[in-house]
């Protein structure tokens, strides 16, 4: 379905309800699964959502030989690490076309280290993997962390099936390190207590003692509304959402803040308004926050305000080479952004004429979807394509806009004209 949005006629307030954080329900699923006496989770305390139905669905039915697990990249890492410390079982491990071409290698190879019997069924260092479960002995290892901190965290939480403790040393620039801090406190409320340093993180052989509940509304989804409150000057009240969250993307708020959001935390969640002070220019490391950069590019071109992100080499991976996606479909809105390097893009403010109405591919990429969608606001009647790749992390989004004010229509369907009132 391609979707053609019209913004509102008022000015925004909303309240929106947003869905469960992905990556805490990943976490807590595979954790529930390795805790003995523990079959699965409540589906309250996880999201809803297509990764996270992925990766339940696989573990509550373990006798399949072959497991899919579609673009479900989170899926992919946590479950090659899972199967590999899992004796008694031999399983292919694959996904789709762009998830077999998003590398696996530093997890594989630290895997292998400890003993795994993992072999590559296409090529070298990416899906499909063949993976035989055994003892995995634990000990030392290294790995390159600077690709995916899901690595880290998928070695980190099979480290209680070991024969002895784990230490992981982390070699270079560590991607997203929240996310590491993250699985480490998660591990902590199940009895597992995880020394993370700065390069290095220990854990011990001990197996997992309970459950916990750590649900929390997705800091990652709510960057989409400090977007539509910031280049629509309207009131957005997100229920629940927390400034102590585990979630490292609740920094999303501060940089907001020099975009002209003010958060305000209440009893009911955070309320966010618009300020009429905005920097002149937005320099920021998006290291540890890689899956706001899209939110906050859009912002930025909408409001007129010069960036240049740092640490964004990790969205080369993700579910489409998110750099280059990005600078094609701005291209569409006449915004000509730069990729100075794999780990840096800027924006100096250069524009060029438009001379249609912009239809934005998205790549089968959720976040391409929401983060475009709000400049329908500046642009009114943009198109969406294949809009209901939302489905993979929020699938109610495109209904929270519609309560917003939002006109949502079939892009096929020809646009009637709003009558005048008499």
């Amino acid at each position: 379905m391609d979707y053609r949005i019209f913004p509102p006629e008022e000015i925004i307030e909303t309240t929106v309800r947003l869905p469960l954080s992905k990556s805490i329900s990943a976490r807590a699923l595979v954790m529930a699964y390795l805790t003995p006496g523990v079959v699965t989770l409540p589906a309250d305390q996880t999201a809803d959502c297509t990764d996270t139905a992925i990766l339940r669905h696989i573990l509550e039915n373990p006798s399949t030989s072959t497991v899919d697990v579609g673009a479900a990249g989170t899926a992919m890492r946590f479950l090659t690490a899972l199967f590999a410390a899992l004796p008694g079982r031999t399983v292919t491990l694959t996904g789709s076309e762009r998830m077999c071409n998003r590398p696996i290698g530093p997890l594989v190879d630290a895997l292998r280290d400890m003993g795994a019997k993992i072999s590559y069924t296409g090529r070298e260092g990416f899906p499909p993997l063949e993976i035989t479960g055994r003892k995995l002995s634990g000990g030392d290892v290294a790995i390159n962390a600077g690709l995916s901190s899901q690595f880290i965290s998928a070695l980190m939480m099979i480290s209680p099936t070991m024969e002895n403790p784990l230490r992981i040393d982390l070699r270079g620039e560590i991607a997203s390190l929240p996310y590491i801090r993250m699985t480490a406190e998660m591990m902590r409320r199940r009895g597992v207590e995880v020394v993370l340093e700065r390069d290095s993180v220990d854990v011990p052989n001990t197996p997992y003692l309970r459950t916990a509940d750590d649900a929390e509304p997705d800091w990652s989804a709510a960057s989409f509304w400090y977007e539509i409150a910031a280049i629509s000057a309207g009131w957005v009240t997100i229920e629940g959402l927390k400034q102590d969250a585990l979630q490292g993307d609740r920094a999303v708020a501060q940089i907001f803040e020099r975009l002209g959001v003010v958060t305000e935390y209440t009893d009911e969640g955070a309320e966010l308004s618009a300020s009429p002070e905005l920097f002149s220019r937005l320099d920021v490391d998006m290291s540890d926050i890689p899956d706001a950069v899209l939110s906050m590019a859009v912002t930025s071109v909408m409001a007129g305000v010069p960036f240049r992100f740092t640490g964004v080499s990790a969205l080369r991976h993700k579910e489409c080479d998110r750099l280059e996606c990005l600078r094609t479909e701005l291209l569409k809105l006449g915004v000509v952004i730069d990729i100075e390097s794999d780990n840096v893009i800027s924006w100096d403010g250069r524009r060029h004429p438009i001379s249609e109405l912009p239809e934005i591919d998205t790549w089968n990429d959720h976040r391409i979807a929401m983060s475009f969608a709000p400049a329908s606001i500046f642009i009114p009647g943009i198109v969406i394509r294949d809009a209901g790749v939302v489905d993979k992390s929020y699938p109610s989004f495109w209904e929270d806009l519609t309560r917003a004010g939002f006109r949502i229509v079939d892009a096929a369907v020809p646009v009637q004209p709003i009558e005048p009132e008499e």
